[in-house]
């Protein structure tokens, strides 16, 4: 998500940054469901304000995945990332039995202790 919202910085290009193309497309099209628990728009939150991303783009872009996305309560911890931050997004695409987990850094989703395949955005025409 976060690679996605740098691809916006300028003016979008259909293309460019395969991040930006998948939230273009699942913005436009809702042509997947995007699951999110409050952990997961925590670690949002964190990382854009550590980018330096203005707290009103911030806010919107939260609001928006509150609005189109779909709400997984919790119910259990568990660590499953070497990482212990991308433990949020693990246990929400555990909870919510998502199909993908799409990431630019899939070390941090091992495969062997997920159900959602863990793919990396493609560019547009190599999906």
């Amino acid at each position: 998500m976060v690679a996605g919202i740098s691809g916006f910085r300028d003016q979008y290009i259909r293309g460019r940054v395969p991040s930006a193309d998948l939230l273009h497309r699942w913005a436009d099209e809702e042509n997947f469901v995007w699951l999110y628990s409050e952990d997961v728009l925590a670690e949002y939150k964190e990382v854009l304000k550590r980018l330096q991303v203005r707290s009103a783009t911030i806010g919107s872009l939260i609001n928006f995945i509150r609005e189109r996305g779909e709400a997984i309560e919790i119910r259990s911890s568990t660590e499953i990332s070497p990482d212990p931050k991308d433990d949020a997004f693990c246990i929400c695409a555990e909870e919510g039995r998502a199909d993908f987990i799409f990431t630019l850094n899939p070390r941090d989703f091992p495969q062997s202790r997920l159900k959602a395949k863990v793919i990396q955005p493609a560019p547009i025409g190599r999906r």
